[in-house]
């Protein structure tokens, strides 16, 4: 199959991209070009990395409610004004969002792309890999994600505002973030990675973090998209899903219900695409609209990204027959092949 006709090559290249323009961007277009592009990003580029062209708005909603709506909610003050800036946030985010919706997590965010080279990388290794996690794992992660937004995104920094909680838990989410330490060791900056023992809630948090970063790497050697799992953006993102352009549809027949390839090669493992048979919108709540199912669905056009109601990409036997040689031939690819000479 040629390389440029396949759409995961081709979204390798396009995160490639994205993650150079995110992580090292204001190298090219200057440091305060890039702070003022939105600073409200849909996905998980850091504030912490001086060179990027871009923050996440995870940043934000954290300081505002911390700094600003606590505060005057203590205080007794002006809601309305106080949660201006938080609602400019979140429009800002919102009008980036609607052009790719939850693409944003499969096509740009550079710690999902640091997680598919990380599993490339177990892949050539020749390490056991885990293709598919039990549907009852699967089920006891997915609420992990809601959680994380609504505890350490929103409430812990309210109630610190509010004077309820230490101060040291204003922005929790981004101490622990893994893309923190990713995009600051990828431009040279060791200074996230490290133990601060200077609070107990510091103490806390910064072992929390380093224990998720390395716990993320471990997994992603062999188990496919480990921390977009339990990712509180990829939760901001499915609860607007409905608004994005981009989407994932589906138009079922009696044959989907004998296959299930589509589910076996969904990163997120959302099983989801192959039981439904009615709704058309499949766009589920983890789907990242990396495109894998239509990829590996062998029935023409039953699946579908559409970007409002133009088809993007379809299924089709033709493609889906290159597409599967192409990835038996890549899978039986390894460095001990390599070193032996039968790359």
């Amino acid at each position: 199959m040629n390389p440029l006709k396949n759409l995961s090559v081709l979204r390798k290249l396009v995160q490639l991209a994205s993650f150079l323009l995110l992580v090292y961007g204001s190298v090219w277009v200057g440091y305060y070009t890039a702070d003022k592009l939105s600073n409200a990003f849909p996905v998980l580029t850091c504030a912490y990395d001086f060179q990027n062209a871009d923050y996440c708005v995870l940043i934000p909603f954290q300081h505002q409610l911390d700094h600003r709506v606590g505060g005057v909610l203590a205080a007794g003050g002006e809601v309305a004004r106080a949660l201006l800036p938080t609602v400019i946030s979140l429009l800002t985010f919102l009008a980036l969002f609607v052009f790719l919706n939850k693409a944003f997590c499969g096509w740009v965010c550079p710690l999902g792309f640091f997680q598919e080279v990380v599993h490339m990388v177990g892949q050539k290794l020749g390490l056991q890999r885990s293709e598919s996690l039990p549907a009852r794992l699967v089920a006891r992660l997915r609420p992990v994600k809601w959680l994380m937004l609504t505890l350490l995104v929103f409430l812990f920094p309210l109630l610190t505002g509010m004077g309820y909680l230490n101060h040291d838990l204003g922005s929790p989410y981004c101490s622990i973030c893994p893309s923190r330490i990713l995009t600051t060791l990828a431009v040279g900056d060791t200074r996230q990675l490290y133990v601060d023992s200077s609070s107990t809630t510091h103490l806390v948090l910064s072992l929390t973090a380093d224990f998720l970063f390395g716990l993320m790497v471990a997994f992603a050697l062999t188990v496919r998209q480990p921390f977009c799992r339990i990712c509180p953006l990829l939760a901001l993102h499915a609860t607007f899903r409905k608004l994005g352009f981009a989407r994932l549809v589906k138009h079922a027949t009696p044959r989907c219900e004998r296959c299930g390839l589509c589910a076996k090669a969904c990163p997120m493992d959302i099983r989801e695409i192959h039981t439904e048979m009615e709704r058309h919108d499949v766009t589920f709540a983890d789907c990242t609209l990396c495109g894998r199912c239509v990829e590996f669905c062998p029935e023409k056009d039953v699946l579908q990204l559409k970007y409002t109601v133009l088809p993007l990409f379809r299924a089709d036997p033709a493609y889906f027959k290159g597409r599967k040689k192409a990835q038996t031939r890549w899978e039986k690819r390894s460095l001990l092949g390599l070193l032996r000479g039968r790359w």
